[in-house]
């Protein structure tokens, strides 16, 4: 089940205690506390906050002593005015995870510094995770943490380029059943659509499709391009983007069919080029991307891609912040009768 909350505190993802390395991380956050430590100063950058009511009052919220003999963790706090307790990971995707922090931390480096994805069976044998289970949520947590990190930021404006595609994700049809293939709809097993928008050096926004055609494409464009009047749109020559090109500035488009791939400014370069890493990426480490969770492998190719200045270290510094306000389970809770 997923579920996103109002977030109150994301700071800006500057990292509080220089940059990150495995061998940084290894000597500095090798400990439990240690991490914490480190996740309060990246949530908490003025103190902490209670999670439950918003209090930010320092002299109302207390620590409280750690005592095992009545169930009492490390890293605990109360809040004065809503008399609750919380401690760094409430409220967030690591919250109810019985895996350290430190491992926590370590996975989200491991995930952020490779420039493809890494699977949870390596995760689980290189972290000493218990369970195959527990690492592959994990992973799908760090994703649904990095989801949407970009999405309020709309590309495109006066002057700029936008490149506009979609191609399809899956296995090959000629290695599938015969029961199985032809199926490129969202539920089958088949090809996936995926439609992106990527900026020429901007960011990229990727989504997930049941169908490309101007009824699913026409509200995405009008939520994530800005000034779309004034700026300039990039495509194939595919006949679905024909019917979008009165909401830019200026269109064109070049023909791959008749052998066309660029003419003068007018090319899809840039987005082909995203494309093939994101295909990489996915077909290199995963052996199957069901299209219940493609929406977040995509979200952890589209926040790589935007961070691509970022060093390893920048990138998990600022992806680490932004496990808050969201909970991601492996099954919705019981209903209380």
């Amino acid at each position: 089940m997923r579920e996103k909350r109002k977030n109150t505190a994301i700071p800006s993802g500057k990292n509080p205690d220089g940059e990150l390395t495995l061998m940084e991380i290894m000597k500095r956050f090798a400990t439990e506390e240690a991490a914490r430590e480190y996740f309060e100063k990246l949530r908490w950058p003025d103190g902490p906050v209670c999670p439950h009511c918003g209090n930010t009052a320092q002299e109302r919220i207390y620590k409280v002593t750690p005592n095992p003999a009545k169930k009492i963790r490390a890293g605990q706090y109360k809040c004065a005015e809503c008399t609750r307790s919380f401690t760094v990971t409430v409220g967030t995707v690591c919250e109810d995870s019985h895996i350290p922090l430190n491992k926590w931390l370590i996975a989200f480096y491991m995930m952020c510094a490779s420039k493809t994805q890494v699977s949870a069976l390596q995760l689980q044998r290189q972290l000493e995770i218990g369970s195959y289970r527990s690492a592959w949520h994990m992973c799908h947590r760090i994703r649904f943490a990095l989801q949407d990190t970009f999405s309020d930021e709309r590309l495109g404006g006066e002057g700029k380029i936008i490149e506009a595609d979609t191609t399809y994700i899956g296995g090959k049809e000629r290695n599938k059943h015969r029961s199985k293939r032809n199926k490129a709809h969202i539920g089958g097993v088949g090809k996936q659509a995926v439609f992106a928008l990527v900026e020429r050096g901007g960011k990229a926004h990727s989504h997930h499709l049941p169908a490309v055609n101007a009824r699913t494409l026409r509200p995405i464009l009008a939520q994530q391009v800005k000034d779309a009047d004034k700026t300039a749109l990039m495509t194939d020559g595919e006949g679905q983007y024909r019917i979008l090109v009165d909401m830019f500035g200026s269109h064109e488009a070049v023909n791959h069919s008749d052998g066309e791939y660029v003419r003068g400014n007018a090319h899809t370069n840039t987005i082909e080029g995203y494309f093939g890493n994101a295909k990489r990426s996915i077909d290199g480490t995963h052996h199957k991307v069901s299209p219940q969770h493609l929406p977040l492998y995509l979200a952890e190719i589209d926040y790589k891609y935007n961070t691509r200045k970022m060093t390893d270290g920048a990138r998990t510094a600022t992806g680490i912040p932004k496990i808050v306000g969201k909970r991601l389970m492996l099954r919705r809770p019981a209903k209380s009768h």
